[in-house]
């Protein structure tokens, strides 16, 4: 227990600490636009988060919200006064967060002195609350590594070795179909060149396989447009087989990949691999036998293996919008996503620790950060380039989508590599040493500078009910459950601060299937979740504006029943559309909930992959601030969108850069939010208001 939470068990109930601070009736998250400087710092997070914000990187997950501005949510919520120091801004509230994701406000905080209830309706969402959360007696973290390390290291090891005994960092394959005129058998090639620079700058030495033999080949890219082989004097093309969703095979019948695989998942050949010498360098060779009799080993490894010796991911795909893609190249089982060789090597790994002693929050460490392996070890992994990681994991894009070239590497990784496992203690030890001592980004004139002894050390043990909550001021409630239906007290939350779904075609159950086919088995902590899916009929999710609506109503409605009289929410929405902005507003008002501020600030990662794939991207997200009903003053739409265009206009003056979508988003934020002050409101109309004032606002912003 903290030295902050004996205290407060010495002279107040829960209940009592809960209520003994009162919140400003208008707060500065209220009164003032967050100052541009938030948003630069944000920028600077989101470069290299995870070395920023540690704690909540143990395990995957994919909507993550930056910390610099969660912590300035928090603050200004308050509205802490001078003197008060921000390790203790908080202290004596409860803050709820009802989709917590990866736990970026309940670290956050935690940070400040709040005590902390998160929920999610996905269990592999809680699991990484839990690490992000937990203390950790780090001597028995090492204990335990040790124990992993020496039950499957060497036999690991055995499996990714040349005849010579030089460690292979990555095997490269290839998935083939059958031509369906034929039966010519097609290696689905786009390129021949499969290895070069990430940074063709820096480089353009490249290396290619031989269509005929799979002898390597180096090139210069930008020069070469076609290769000799050296060892079978073939002079080839460096154009593959493949284009876009079709195939040509060497008789020159051209048909879909799709209907070559027949619903069946691809067959694969290994034709090179990236060898580690004894110097140290990195070189690229052809397959050879011993390399393909070390494989049939590993398989004769799985089919023999004892009931129990390995842990197997369990079930089946189900159809949706992220799975659509797998299921169609044939991929059913989860375990399908694997290679012989990676089902046993992970399997003995899983099995490890899934045998390792106790129930305690180091095991249930150690098993989490087992998730940056799986997803860096698997068939839809494939190679990013020299001078980068190595390896590009199964979720660079939100979708399980296959790779035709795909990546192996061995899944201990001590040689090198993307996400083996031997570095699970370097990152635990990050994350530890951040929850003892937390830093935080901060501006220093035109500098990011990350300052120490502006928070508190987080470290709590989890709390699984609000009865256990209550009685042990040292805990988080953390569970597993819908946000619309939970055991919370009324009026026993001050604040609730969020990041909800959006409208998006994106369902996190359909990827977070992949972790939990492998969680279930090894059970992380005694409570995980046993069903066969992490999919649940009450996500708030939905691809639909309607559906959205009424799954999010509902949430918000709890949220009115368990938050204090006083209270204030807020939250995050990053949403393109002006129906899903309709859908959240009216929503808010359902619940008797009347939005006081829109603010709009940097609050999602500047490098994500959906973002750059957008024609139109949004940079910015808006942060929406709630009270429960009240009487306030309504503005008129060219008013609202004045005040968004005042927000947006600091910003850019302070050097973010501004798209349309990011001011169409704003200004239909601030529009539509009037909506919530009055009733009765004929949403239709003011939605086409909100469409009008945003164009208009582009229109400004675009003069010169």
């Amino acid at each position: 227990m903290t030295a902050l939470a004996q205290w407060q068990a010495t002279i107040f109930t829960p209940e009592e600490v809960a209520l003994r601070r009162s919140l400003p009736a208008v707060s500065c998250l209220e009164q003032f636009d967050f100052p541009a400087a938030v948003s630069q710092v944000a920028e600077h997070e989101s470069w290299r988060k995870e070395l920023h914000r540690p704690a909540t990187y143990v395990h995957k997950w994919w909507a993550r919200r930056l910390g610099t501005v969660f912590r300035r949510i928090l603050l200004d919520a308050v509205s802490a006064p001078d003197g008060t120091t921000a390790d203790t801004a908080l202290a004596g509230l409860v803050v709820y967060d009802p989709f917590a994701g990866s736990g970026t406000t309940l670290i956050e905080a935690g940070k400040l002195g709040a005590r902390l209830v998160g929920r999610d309706i996905n269990p592999v969402a809680t699991l990484t609350q839990r690490q992000a959360l937990q203390a950790w007696d780090f001597p028995i973290v090492e204990r335990l590594f040790t124990k992993v390390e020496e039950a499957c290291r060497v036999d690991i090891d055995a499996l990714f070795v040349t005849e010579a005994g030089e460690p292979v960092l990555h095997y490269f394959w290839v998935a083939v179909a059958s031509c369906p005129v034929c039966d010519v058998i097609v290696e689905l090639f786009t390129n021949y060149v499969f290895a070069k620079h990430a940074v063709r700058r820096k480089s353009a030495l490249a290396h290619a396989t031989c269509p005929t033999c799979h002898d390597v080949v180096s090139l210069t890219l930008g020069v070469d447009t076609s290769a000799t082989c050296g060892r079978c004097d073939d002079h080839f093309d460096l154009i593959g087989p493949v284009r876009g969703r079709t195939m040509t095979c060497a008789a020159g019948h051209r048909s879909s990949v799709m209907d070559a695989l027949a619903g069946q998942s691809p067959q694969r050949r290994m034709y090179a691999k990236m060898v580690k010498t004894g110097d140290g360098r990195r070189i690229y060779r052809p397959i050879d036998s011993f390399d393909c009799d070390l494989y049939d080993h590993a398989s004769k490894l799985l089919a023999d293996a004892a009931a129990g010796e390995l842990v197997v991911p369990t079930g089946f795909l189900e159809h949706g919008t992220n799975t659509v893609q797998a299921l169609n190249w044939g991929y059913r089982k989860w375990a399908g996503f694997f290679n012989d060789r990676e089902l046993y090597c992970l399997g003995r790994m899983g099995a490890a620790l899934r045998d390792l002693p106790g129930d305690g929050p180091e095991r249930e460490a150690l098993v989490a950060a087992f998730g940056k392996t799986l997803e860096h070890h698997n068939l839809f992994c494939s190679f990013k380039g020299e001078g980068t990681g190595a390896v590009r994991s199964i979720f660079h894009n939100h979708v399980l989508r296959p790779e035709r070239c795909s990546l192996e590497g061995n899944p201990w990784g001590a040689d090198g590599g993307s996400g083996g496992y031997a570095d699970t203690l370097t990152k635990l030890r990050r994350a530890h040493t951040y929850k003892q001592a937390p830093t935080d980004l901060v501006a220093d004139d035109a500098k990011v500078v990350c300052a120490a002894g502006l928070s508190s050390p987080v470290g709590s043990t989890i709390a699984e009910t609000w009865a256990e909550f209550s009685t042990d001021l040292g805990s988080a409630y953390v569970v597993t459950g819908d946000a619309a239906a939970t055991d919370l007290p009324e009026r026993s939350v001050a604040l609730i601060i969020t990041d909800p779904p959006y409208v998006d075609n994106v369902h996190y159950s359909e990827l977070a299937d992949f972790f939990h086919a492998w969680m279930r088995p090894m059970r992380p902590y005694s409570s995980y979740p046993q069903l066969d899916s992490t999919r649940d009929p009450h996500e708030v999710q939905n691809a639909a504006a309607a559906g959205f609506q009424k799954m999010i109503a509902n949430v918000w409605r709890e949220c009115a029943r368990v938050l204090r009289d006083d209270g204030l929410l807020a939250f995050s929405f990053h949403q393109s559309r002006t129906s899903g902005w309709v859908a959240l507003m009216s929503s808010l008002a359902d619940a008797g909930l009347v939005v006081t501020a829109t603010r709009p600030v940097v609050a999602e990662v500047t490098t994500s992959l959906a973002k750059h794939a957008a024609i139109d991207p949004n940079r910015v997200d808006v942060i929406v601030v709630c009270r429960k009903r009240s009487s306030p003053s309504s503005r008129s739409p060219a008013q609202a969108r004045a005040a968004a265009m005042g927000a947006l206009t600091a910003l850019t003056a302070a050097g973010v850069a501004l798209g349309p979508a990011d001011i169409r988003s704003a200004v239909r934020a601030a529009v539509l939010a009037e909506g919530t002050r009055v009733p009765h409101v004929d949403w239709g109309l003011l939605a086409s208001d909100a469409d009008a004032e945003a164009e208009r606002a582009v229109a400004e912003h675009l003069v010169p």
